[in-house]
């Protein structure tokens, strides 16, 4: 996220607190004995005293030519890092959730499954709602992660020659296998009846779910799942770059696996862990708890095949004869 943060910065974030907390309001006197002429400085009592217990860090008149035309919070305080990640994740998850979602739904998500008896009245609606109401809580937990990493901990580094070409790709199958394996177990646990009616079963509510049910879930739930995605770069060396793809890259995965498809027969098909196998996991709950891989599944014992004759969509051209003959 570091390069993010940088970027936004450079075009919006600099100039944003330097126009809400310029340092001459807050400072007046430090401004002042460096010789500067202090412009627009509060002058009623409560103001002052309010603005005076507004938290910042601390300052010295060494300082002060910086400050005269800057935000008291500058780029590497703490509580500026993160408020500006919590406004770029709520951001950026609104917009992926809703722009993929919505692309998915439209072009690959087969509407005719709405017609499946298990599918719910109003359920689109009601799977947004669910999600928006989760970013802000998933967000809160979420950021502590980012603001980790912006402060130099975890493992993440910048330059190729650190590591070289050969351990950077090698990191991305390293990620995969190790974040898949992790989610495997957390899924699992939550399928745990002491578990799932508290966090999992909200997700579950969505049988026959459209991408929008991506992140229609309990916001500890997705916390959860996510965790690995975090951890890896506390134990392994990780490019900064490279993590900023692979979690846009998890995150379009788990809308895309929702599509309630049932393509089958295709040759990676007890490989990866597709929408065809999240449809099943869906439909049956107890089979296919993979993010991204059947091995953990096929290891566990409770991997299911997906199957044409499984296809939910066989349901539905079902229910529609039976309506045809009752209408003739």
């Amino acid at each position: 996220m570091e390069y993010i943060l940088d970027a936004a910065d450079d075009y919006l974030f600099d100039k944003a607190y330097s126009a809400l907390l310029p340092a001459s309001r807050f400072v007046p006197s430090l401004l002042q004995s460096a010789n500067h002429t202090v412009a627009s400085v509060p002058t009623s009592p409560w103001v002052s005293q309010l603005l005076s217990y507004f938290p910042h860090p601390p300052l010295t008149s060494s300082t002060a030519a910086e400050l005269a035309s800057a935000s008291i919070w500058p780029r590497d305080y703490i509580l500026r890092q993160t408020l500006s990640l919590s406004i770029m994740t709520m951001v950026g998850i609104h917009l992926m959730y809703l722009t993929v979602a919505a692309a998915s739904y439209y072009f690959i998500f087969n509407r005719e499954m709405e017609n499946h008896p298990r599918f719910l009245d109003g359920q689109v609606g009601k799977e947004i709602r669910c999600s928006l109401k989760a970013f802000p809580a998933l967000t809160a937990m979420t950021v502590p992660w980012f603001v980790g990493e912006v402060r130099g901990h975890g493992r993440y580094y910048d330059r190729i020659d650190d590591y070289g070409w050969g351990y950077a790709l090698a990191s991305i199958p390293m990620f995969l296998l190790f974040t898949d394996y992790c989610i495997y177990w957390v899924h699992r646990l939550e399928h745990h009846p002491s578990i799932y009616k508290h966090l999992h079963k909200l997700h579950h509510k969505w049988i026959i779910p459209t991408p929008f049910a991506s992140h229609a879930f309990h916001p500890v739930d997705g916390y959860l799942q996510s965790l690995p995605y975090h951890i890896f770069p506390m134990i392994f060396p990780l490019h900064k770059k490279l993590y900023l793809i692979l979690f846009s890259f998890v995150n379009l995965w788990s809308i895309l696996i929702h599509d309630s498809d049932m393509i089958t027969g295709h040759p990676l098909e007890k490989i990866i862990n597709g929408p065809a196998h999240h449809t099943l996991h869906h439909l049956y709950f107890t089979v296919n708890y993979g993010q991204y891989f059947t091995w953990a599944d096929r290891t566990h014992l409770s991997y299911r095949q997906p199957d044409a004759s499984l296809d939910p969509m066989l349901q539905v051209k079902m229910q529609q004869k039976k309506e045809s003959k009752k209408s003739q």
